[in-house]
Parts: structure tokens; sequence; C-alpha cells
């Protein structure tokens, strides 16, 4: 091989150099040997060994191979004629049209083909199935339907490539060689690639039965979880607010599991490639991911804590707000605003939550807001007209009835709270903003200040309720029924 590829230099050398004439080229006979040459430029050299493996002498070798010679040198420079080149870059530039028009037909055909298949076919194709188990849905099957089609319009489109290609290298003589080994550039790695596949059947038939029992499996699994999430099976001590974080849980489980017996029939899994790749993959993620597997997990302890759920209005650090949607990430609130607020699940696990919501299902919640009043206004008189505006306000509850607490008795005023109950925490703000106002309509009513005094000195007369003024309306009827009792005891 290594004496051929000097020889074959050797006669491109002579070929190039037009002043040398093909008939120069000629075998002049030594002692031991044959030497062909080229005017004085050395060719080759024939020996008797040679000459024996053919069969013939070594003269009549030596005319074989000149005439050989002779007839590749006027092919090599036939072909570098400027005729020739012009004709290959003709046929190059055609080819090269014929080319894109063919792809431009074959696209806009199976394009057509794939619509009117949609058309025709995609209402007709029913989902397979065991019963109620539905394995592959209708729109799976179109995908792959979808996908074969697509294959095949890239195999053809692939075919019209390699003929393109190799004509158009054959055309010159500077690609000629590429033309001729054209085939082998693009079979010799489809052998390989087919023989490996071939090698590792065995493993592939395994991964592809354990893939198949996998998502059967999960199938079973999701079906099961989704009844315990709607309510159609019941399971004691398990809350259906649990079916879907467990479900992903255990589908997480399964698929790791899966993945750890596969492993081993991964074709190239024991190769130092794969086993760097895989080990630099997870000092990626173990680096990237630390917040996202403290939120996932966060996730998971916020759906079994159970401390919410869609719907209700809970306050977070300090934000108030409708919770939207719990995913193992993140918690959405919607405000009174309109705002969208994403709370990643490890805030909501390491901060304090308060529920307005889950509490007031069954017993209400408890509103409640403080006013401050002066010495000299009676605290029945105050407190009637709290529990006045809080029976005027829409949105509390009758029962149980309000009520007012006397939390402070500071230096200048009286510090007064009042509680009411609600069974809508979502209208808090707007039951809030009526009960303030009615708040206001009946102490004015009333002729009661709202307002904290403050003294530098003493005042003129003591702030204080005279005993005839302590049933002050709206409450007479109150202060008739004490005046009565403290008279009969």
């Amino acid at each position: 091989a290594e004496r051929a590829g000097v020889v074959a230099g050797r006669i491109r050398k002579v070929a190039s150099d037009h002043t040398i004439r093909d008939d120069a080229i000629t075998a002049v006979e030594a002692d031991t040997a044959t030497n062909i040459v080229a005017n004085n430029y050395f060719i080759m050299k024939i020996v008797d060994a040679d000459a024996a493996l053919e069969g013939i002498t070594r003269q009549q070798l030596g005319e074989v191979y000149v005439r050989k010679i002779q007839t590749a040198v006027l092919a090599y420079r036939n072909a570098r004629t400027s005729e020739n080149i012009i004709r290959g870059i003709l046929y190059a530039a055609g080819a090269t049209i014929a080319l894109v028009i063919m792809i431009i037909l074959v696209s806009r055909l199976f394009r057509r083909l794939i619509a009117s298949l949609e058309l025709s076919s995609k209402e007709k194709i029913r989902s397979l199935g065991i019963e109620s188990l539905n394995i592959f849905g209708a729109e799976e099957i179109w995908i792959v339907i979808n996908d074969a089609l697509k294959t095949v319009r890239f195999i053809i489109v692939f075919v019209l490539v390699y003929v393109y290609l190799e004509g158009v290298l054959s055309f010159f003589p500077w690609t000629r060689h590429f033309a001729i080994r054209f085939l082998d550039y693009v079979m010799d790695p489809l052998k390989v690639i087919g023989f490996g596949i071939l090698k590792q059947i065995p493993d592939l038939m395994f991964i592809f039965v354990l893939v198949i029992i996998v998502r059967l499996g999960l199938k079973f699994l999701h079906i099961f979880f989704k009844e315990i999430e709607i309510g159609t099976r019941k399971l004691a001590g398990f809350y259906q607010e649990w079916a879907k974080p467990t479900d992903r849980l255990i589908t997480f489980l399964v698929v790791v599991f899966a993945a750890v017996v596969a492993f081993p029939y991964i074709p190239g899994s024991n190769t130092a490639a794969f086993k760097g790749i895989s080990l630099f993959i997870g000092v990626l993620f173990s680096l990237g991911s630390q917040s996202t597997v403290a939120n996932t997990i966060a996730g998971f302890v916020v759906h079994y804590r159970r401390a919410f759920k869609i719907g209700d209005r809970i306050k977070v650090m300090d934000i108030i707000g409708d919770v939207t949607a719990i995913t193992m990430q993140v918690t959405q609130l919607q405000t009174i605003k309109n705002e969208e607020v994403i709370v990643p699940n490890s805030a909501i696990l390491n901060s304090h939550i308060i529920n307005y919501t889950s509490l007031a299902r069954k017993k209400g919640l408890i509103l409640h807001t403080e006013v401050t009043i002066g010495y000299d206004a009676p605290w029945r008189q105050v407190h009637e007209m709290l529990l006045m505006a809080a029976n005027r306000t829409n949105g509390l509850m009758k029962e149980p009835p309000p009520f007012v607490l006397q939390k402070s008795l500071d230096d200048f005023y009286v510090k007064y709270e009042l509680n009411a109950y609600t069974d809508a925490p979502q209208k808090m703000a707007a039951i809030y903003s009526e009960l303030h106002r009615n708040i206001q309509d009946a102490f004015n009513q009333y002729g009661v200040q709202i307002m904290s005094p403050h003294y530098l000195g003493d005042p003129a007369t003591a702030k204080i309720v005279p005993k005839d003024s302590w049933f002050k309306s709206p409450a007479q009827q109150q202060g008739q029924d004490e005046i009565k009792s403290e008279k009969s005891l």
C-alpha cells in the first residue's frame, strides 16, 4: 500500500507537468529490473517477483504498466480541461436546481398528505385501552402516525441529497475520489451503529419491556389517585388533598427505581465517557438545584400539612390573598388588589400562616376593629352604638352575636374593640369598610365624638359620667332593666 501510494504520487506529478508527453512514458530495461520513466523522471521499478505474480515476463508486465500509466495521464489531463470544468459546473447547477425542485415537491406532497389524513382519519382513530384504562390516547396515536410520515419524508430527502452530492462530486476531478468513496463515508457509520444496535438488542428489549411495565403501572396509579382526588374512592384517614402530591411522589420514586434497574442495560453505561458525563450532570444538578429541591420538599410538606387549600384567604408574611394554585415549587396568591403573588414553598414553610377561611366555614371568622373614646362618654352607650353599627353591616353574622370588649383604660381615653362574626372572609375588606362607615354614622347620630383626647393640665370639670347619664340612648332599655334589678335587690 505504501509503494502504491508513492507510485500514484509520481504519476500525478507527471500528469501535472504538461511538458511531458504521454508517449514519453517508457519502460527501460536494466540487469535485474525494468524501470518505467517519463523522460528522465523515475516512476516505478518492476522486478521478476512482480512478473511472477502476474504469470508473465518482466518485459511484458512493463509494457502493460506503461499503457496503463499513459491512459491515466491522458485521463487526468483531459478531466482538467476548461471545457470539462465548465461542463461540470453546468451539470452541478442543473443538479442543484433539480434537487431544490424535488425537495419542494416532496415537502408539499407530504404536507398535503398529512393535512388530508388529519381531516379524514383523525376522527376515526380510537384510543387504545383495556376496559377503563386508556393506554394510548387518540391524540398520541395520531402523533405517532404524523411522526412516521415525517420520518419517511426525511428518508426520501436524505436519499435525494445523497444522490445529488455523489453526482456533483463526480463532475470535478478534484472531488471525484470522494464521490467514489461517498457511499462508504455514509455506510461505514451506519454499519457501526447497526452492528452496535444488533449487539445491544437483548439489553434494549429489557429496557423496552421495563418501560411498558412502568408505563402501565403508572397509568393504574394515576387512575387510582384521581378517583381519590375527585371523591369517588375513599381511604380512611387519607384526605383528598393528599391524592395529587402522593401520586407525584410515588411516580417519582417508581421512575427513579426503574432508572436504577435499567442503568446497567443502557448501551455504553460502562464506558468511561458515560460515567464522566453522568458525574458532570450530577455535579451540575447538585449545585444548581438546591433551591428547587428545598421548594419541592416544602411543597410536599405544605400539601400534607393541609394548612390551606385552593380558595382559602390566607396571610403569609405581609401578604394577604386568596390561594389560586398550589404546586410543588410555589403557591400562587391573588390579592384584593387583583395582584398575583408567587410565594416559594420554602418561604411558606419557614413563616407562620394565618388562614382566615378554614374555621370561618363552620364557626365564622371574627372581624375586629378598635375605637378610643373619652371617659366622659358612657361606656354602655358606646357599646350599644358599636353593636348597632355591627347589626347594620352586610356580611356580618347575627349568630353568634357581635360583642364589645374594653381592652384598656388609658390615661385619657378608653379603648373599645368591636368583634363580629362573618362567614365570608373573602369580603373582609368590603365588610370592614362598611362597618367603619356604620360606626361613624352611629356615633354621629347620638352626638359622640370618635377621638382620643389628650390633656396638658387638669380639666375644669372632672371627666366622669354622672349616674343619671349612664344609660344614654341607645342604652336606655338596658339601663331601665338594670335599674329595676337594683330596686329588686
